[in-house]
């Protein structure tokens, strides 16, 4: 096993706080990923979308630092490559049934990022906290 993989598998990663919106080095911090990474990452999977304020400033959302989590341990611990880990994320979003603790990142997810509303859903709800409770059993 290669230096890189070994040390992306021994970085226990910080919770994530109760806020609405992380800056993008707060992202790096909380996912072990550097900014330049985070930004190609926007390119490579259209599921990350930050909310983009004055100057281009990149705000992420909850949800959007539970995917790049996902997309980390993906590329870093299990070995996919960008491609299959868009497969393989395109593949749960188009699952109805997604693993529990796995957020569902459709439209409504987005919330109000983007100055629409949308329905609150309610499984899209608990599989959010479900996936928050996972994180704190593992801090």
């Amino acid at each position: 096993m290669n230096d890189r993989l070994a040390k992306a598998d021994l970085v226990a990663l910080p919770p994530i706080p109760a806020k609405r919106y992380f800056t993008i080095g707060e992202v790096s911090e909380l996912c072990g990923v550097k900014p330049h990474v985070l930004r190609y990452w926007e390119q490579e999977f259209t599921q990350l979308k930050p909310v983009k304020r004055r100057g281009n400033r990149r705000y992420y959302q909850h949800h959007e630092v539970l995917l790049i989590r996902r997309i980390r341990e993906l590329l870093y611990e299990q070995g996919f490559t960008i491609s299959g880990a868009r497969n393989k994320l395109d593949s749960r979003n188009g699952d109805a049934g997604a693993a529990p603790g796995e957020p569902v990142l459709d439209a409504a997810s987005r919330g109000a990022a983007d100055g629409h509303t949308f329905p609150l859903d309610s499984a899209m709800v608990r599989r959010e906290l479900l996936a928050i409770l996972d994180l704190l059993k593992q801090a």
